[in-house]
């Protein structure tokens, strides 16, 4: 189990190594061996909860599992296959996270959370799992039709091993095909039949996702890219959400990782593209302002983050966190050597010097103009 170390009262992170048991390492060898005291239970290590339905609540940190899908493998640190994979789950879970965000487009993704609650039953009936139904090509055209839709949510079923799923997210890839309100219609009737829990959509713009409202679909989440580096949802999603009782499940909320110190001072022309994440997010890094506007930003989130004692991951993370109608926030994994950070988002808040701060930088670079998902589907930034 991967613990948060925890300062004694007063006393510096900074200081912690010098820190053990209450006295200083200078005072070891006249004091009693310090007491070892027991790990926080689950309860304990639990985060904080989000309700995006009657019966259904999740952490406000969920597992991203796109990273299982098969694209992010390699390196020592790559534990998104096999059991490695299956351990990692039970490790986020046993440390309070534990929802997992999937999808029926992820690869193995599914099957590798249905192993996980066959290893380990007791603690996987606890664990929420919100998985897709996506639509491509010449499913759209099917999409249409409720048999369709409904051996879809099976095969999701059969692959997590559940009877009823938690949460079913509905992606449509192409508006101009029009049948996306009777898909999203066929959902509502499989959530009437006990199929699944609740129905989401995911990179739905206000557009459609009020067609889909105005039908009758019962919308419980969003599931958008929002971070420092995008803020379209600003510009009218947040507020259609918060109107209509719609969770925002936000994605990429450290850009694939660009928001950390691994990228503060480094020249462009050393970063190595060499996974979709980083290609994605360095896409919308131009879009935004460019790399110097991007190092300023850095260079602001590090000064907070230094003030506060945690990361520049964990400013991001908590800046999208406080945004309003922000039920919880997705974090890809590929291991578990980022927990603790998870954890720290809820032992800090950010003031508003420190959102001014961001403000100034954001302020500098170019604002999105268009609705989440536009530019990925071909239209303007």
């Amino acid at each position: 189990m991967v613990v948060v170390a925890r300062a004694e009262s007063g006393v510096p992170a900074s200081r912690r190594d010098v820190v053990v048991g209450g006295v200083t390492s200078s005072l070891l060898s006249y004091s009693r061996p310090p007491t070892v005291q027991a790990a926080p239970s689950l309860e304990e290590r639990r985060v904080p909860r989000t309700r995006i339905s009657e019966d259904l609540e999740i952490s406000k940190v969920i597992k991203g599992c796109w990273q299982l899908g098969g694209g992010h493998r390699g390196g020592r640190s790559d534990r998104t296959s096999g059991h490695a994979a299956v351990e990692d789950i039970h490790t986020f879970v046993q440390n309070g996270i534990t929802t997992l965000d999937t999808a029926d487009i992820y690869g193995p993704s599914e099957k590798i959370i249905g192993s996980y609650r066959k290893e380990f039953p007791s603690e996987g009936r606890d664990c929420q799992v919100l998985t897709k139904f996506c639509c491509f090509n010449d499913a759209m055209e099917r999409a249409g039709h409720l048999d369709f839709v409904s051996a879809s949510l099976n095969r999701s079923r059969e692959n997590i091993g559940v009877e009823c799923l938690d949460c079913v997210q509905f992606f449509w890839a192409d508006y101009g095909v029009k049948q996306y309100v009777s898909a999203a219609l066929s959902l509502s009737e499989l959530q009437a039949r006990g199929v699944t829990r609740t129905v989401g959509v995911t990179n739905f713009d206000v557009q459609r996702l009020d067609e889909l409202v105005k039908a009758g679909v019962r919308v419980a989440t969003n599931q958008i890219q929002y971070s420092l580096l995008d803020t379209r949802p600003e510009n009218g999603m947040t507020e259609f959400c918060a109107s209509n009782g719609i969770v925002i499940l936000p994605y990429g909320t450290v850009a694939g990782g660009f928001l950390s110190s691994r990228y503060l001072g480094k020249p462009a022309e050393e970063v190595r593209m060499n996974t979709y994440s980083l290609q994605k997010y360095a896409s919308i890094i131009r879009q935004r302002g460019g790399w110097d506007w991007f190092q300023r930003l850095l260079q602001t989130l590090h000064k907070v983050a230094n003030v506060r004692g945690v990361s520049i991951a964990d400013v991001a993370s908590r800046w999208v966190l406080q945004k309003n109608g922000v039920g919880s926030i997705i974090v890809g994994a590929r291991n578990t050597e980022h927990i603790d950070d998870h954890m720290k988002l809820f032992q800090f808040a950010l003031t508003d010097d420190d959102l001014g701060q961001i403000q100034e930088v954001l302020d500098q670079g170019r604002r999105p103009t268009s609705d989440v998902y536009t530019f990925e589907r071909g239209g303007s930034w």
